[in-house]
């Protein structure tokens, strides 16, 4: 019971950096991202001050935790993909969902199989005696 924990990391840190890794590779193909840029990055999105100021706090929030890996490079590139990441956020956000809303999928089965009915128990003949 009173063990020293592993030095690994935990169910939830793995968790939130899969989340983090799956979600910049949905946005920038990993080839873009190793490779040296070839002209300019392009111009900031056009985003409100509100968005301006969530993504910034994103990116200070990681420095925070993982600041130390990265390199200045880095940094900016993480920068981009948190502006990035914001605007299709906010796409995502302006979606109206009301509480009673079906889902947009669901699961369905392919083939509808037929059950076979159940035939009920029969009632064993008392033993005559």
């Amino acid at each position: 019971m009173n063990e020293p924990r592993k030095s690994g990391i935990s169910r939830r840190q793995f968790a939130r950096r899969a989340a983090l890794v799956s979600a910049s590779a949905s946005i920038v193909p990993a080839a873009s991202v190793f490779a040296e840029p070839l002209q300019a990055p392009p111009a900031h999105p056009n985003l409100s001050p509100e968005s301006q100021a969530e993504a910034e706090a994103r990116y200070q929030q990681i420095l925070s935790q993982y600041g130390n890996r990265f390199s200045a490079e880095e940094k900016t590139s993480l920068r981009e993909m948190n502006l990035v990441t914001q605007t299709s956020l906010d796409k995502v956000r302006t979606f109206s969902l009301e509480n009673g809303d079906a889902p947009a999928l669901y699961l369905k089965p392919l083939v509808e199989r037929e059950k076979k009915p159940v035939p009920p128990p029969t009632a064993a003949p008392a033993k005559k005696s």
